[in-house]
């Protein structure tokens, strides 16, 4: 079984998993309002929010790492593997 990878990727959906909140900017634009009641019910408001989300890109990129080579003897040689990549933008934030 290849946990090394399984625990890469796990990793990696994790952190993405834990920026989630850190990758969205909620800005209020209008405060709500509640229901005036009375006899008769006037309709309320909800608050206006823009909502920023920023970017999360993944991929694969080509590194060349040191793996045994195991025949009678053991002798490491030089692989080319496919490591997990992720780029993280969050969104630009405008109250300063």
């Amino acid at each position: 079984m290849r946990t090394g990878p399984t625990i890469a990727l796990v990793a990696v959906a994790a952190a993405a998993v834990a920026f989630g909140v850190y990758m969205v900017d909620l800005d209020v634009t209008d405060n709500g309002a509640l229901p005036d009641v009375d006899v008769s019910v006037e309709s309320g408001e909800l608050p206006e929010v823009d909502a920023d989300v920023g970017s999360i890109s993944a991929g694969t990129t080509s590194e060349t790492v040191t793996v045994p080579d195991v025949d009678v003897d053991v002798d490491t040689k030089e692989a080319e593997v496919k490591v997990p990549t992720i780029s993280i933008n969050p969104p630009n934030d405008d109250n300063g």
